[in-house]
């Protein structure tokens, strides 16, 4: 009987042993695919809020970080520096919308130090399918008609939904996601335009132990 225990458990543990292995074997073969991918998609979302042809350097390679409650948090947000000539051209920032309907909305901010939004894209959301959620790309176009628009004065009316008397839509059923959104990226916006002067006083990401 000893000798039978024995011999499972021999077993087991050969068995244990592989397929630990084959795990290990099997993540350091896909890691550097999976981290490739990962690059390749946040490349594609910075071309979608800040067209490559205003800027000639890796945005990327110029990545930053940011604390300011006009991102709507304490928390630290990443600026990716668009260049023109070695001169800032625009940015892409992430910022937050702490209002929505159900939680706080994730955002990808592409402007100019103008004021001129030049594109947006939400990250991460969690609002109700077929009502908030048409924020999201995949949903509708909803969230590309920020293109072109321009923040002037901080308290500049048209930066509003309809129901507001500004110039967005609000979805039907649904007043208070498009409302948060549309504040964020004006705050976003107009917090871009202080920003070419400390940028480069700013930590660049993974300097920072929080990142």
């Amino acid at each position: 009987m000893f000798r039978m225990m024995r011999k499972h458990g021999i077993t087991l543990a050969l068995f244990a042993a592989l397929t630990t292995g084959l795990t290990a074997l099997v993540h350091g073969l896909t890691e550097p695919g999976i981290a490739r991918q990962a690059v390749l998609q946040q490349q594609q979302l910075l071309d979608q809020v800040v067209p490559p042809a205003l800027h000639d350097n890796d945005m990327l390679a110029e990545c930053y970080l940011v604390v300011d409650d006009a991102l709507g948090n304490a928390q630290q947000h990443r600026v990716y520096l668009a260049r023109k000539n070695g001169r800032p051209a625009a940015a892409a920032i992430e910022s937050t919308a702490p209002d929505g309907y159900s939680g706080a909305i994730q955002l990808l901010v592409g402007a100019d130090f103008a004021g001129n939004v030049l594109g947006t894209r939400v990250t991460e959301h969690h609002e109700t399918p077929g009502l908030g959620d048409k924020i999201e790309l995949r949903v509708s176009d909803w969230i590309t008609h920020f293109s072109g628009k321009k923040v002037g004065a901080a308290q500049d009316r048209n930066w509003a939904v309809k129901k507001d008397g500004g110039q967005f839509d609000q979805f039907t059923g649904a007043t208070i996601t498009p409302r948060a959104v549309v504040n964020a990226v004006k705050r976003t916006t107009d917090y871009l335009q202080s920003m070419p002067g400390d940028i480069d006083q700013l930590p660049r990401c993974g300097e920072n132990a929080d990142e």
